[in-house]
């Protein structure tokens, strides 16, 4: 007898219900139809990636932010609607928000 037969003897009335996982839910980012752009910048020297024009939710854009730095495993910040990442990763990250659904546009060099 496995779990759930244990609980129908329980509570014979409860009737399952589809719930989503909180990380299901978590996941879950609004899609927009105009392209996030990607751009390369140089500052002080050192190259930085800088994603803008997400219309969504300071939320859901900071969960993509940390998403982004997390697979990419480099150091970024979240400030004035943009994401910047440390480096030159545009390829890498077009990617990865291709996968998700998003329509990237790539400006400069």
């Amino acid at each position: 007898m496995d779990l759930k037969d244990q609980l129908k003897n329980l509570f014979p009335d409860h009737e399952p219900q589809d719930v989503l996982s909180e990380k299901e839910n978590e996941n879950k980012i609004w899609l927009q139809e105009d392209p996030i752009i990607c751009k390369y910048e140089k500052r002080k020297g050192k190259p930085i990636t800088i994603l803008e024009g997400y219309t969504g939710a300071n939320e859901d854009f900071k969960k993509l932010a940390k998403e982004i730095k997390t697979k990419l495993s480099v150091g970024g910040s979240f400030k004035d609607d943009k994401i910047i990442i440390q480096g030159d990763y545009r390829d890498k990250i077009m990617t990865i928000l291709k996968d998700k659904g998003f329509k990237v546009k790539r400006v400069g060099g």
